[in-house]
């Protein structure tokens, strides 16, 4: 199974990303837009799983968990991976408790690394997904000037999940496999 590790948002938060996309929306000659239910945090893709890697993950979870507590994160800023003449992905970019994001996301990394997953070789970059593969009708600096980020609530990180993605009838869904309260110092 197709998984990875994040964090989920509560329904005000969504509603909040899904106001940004829709103006991104309006503004846009076409793209692939995220379902509002499939908004997250990704902390670790993992990839193809066997169901007997789970307990194991599941270990280094809980383990990391243990070490961090819960904490708060804004979406302060709006950007872009890919260039030329489309944007391959439009993403929110993060602030806030990020020393407590970084902690978390290097947690998972040690207590998978070594156990046939590999570390990741980029540095960690927190980016929330909202449109692939998107054409604007303006220039990206028209679009960044007419969203006010300001609107979408603080993001409560208090807990982090194993999550598998699958294509069910077109539509590409996410559920939690486990999740576990971040409770740390």
């Amino acid at each position: 199974m197709r998984t990875f590790i994040g964090i989920d948002f509560d329904v005000k938060v969504k509603n909040g990303i899904k106001a940004v996309q829709s103006i991104v929306r309006e503004n846009s000659q076409r793209g692939r837009f995220k379902y509002i239910g499939n908004f997250h945090l990704t902390l670790k893709f993992l990839g193809e799983i066997s169901e007997e890697q789970i307990p194991f993950i599941n270990e280094v979870l809980e383990a990391s968990s243990k070490e961090v507590g819960s904490f708060g994160l804004n979406i302060e800023d709006i950007g872009f991976f890919g260039g030329g003449g489309n944007i391959r992905t439009l993403w929110l970019g993060l602030g806030g408790a990020l020393a407590s994001l970084d902690l978390l996301y290097k947690k998972i990394e040690e207590g998978l690394e070594g156990s046939g997953f590999d570390k990741e070789k980029r540095p960690y970059t927190p980016h929330i997904t909202i449109a692939q593969d998107l054409i604007l009708k303006t220039g990206f600096a028209e679009l960044r000037e007419s969203i006010n980020l300001k609107d979408i609530p603080v993001i409560y990180a208090e807990k982090v999940s194993l999550i598998k993605s699958e294509e069910i009838q077109g539509k590409r869904i996410y559920t939690p496999i486990s999740t576990f309260q971040l409770r740390g110092k």
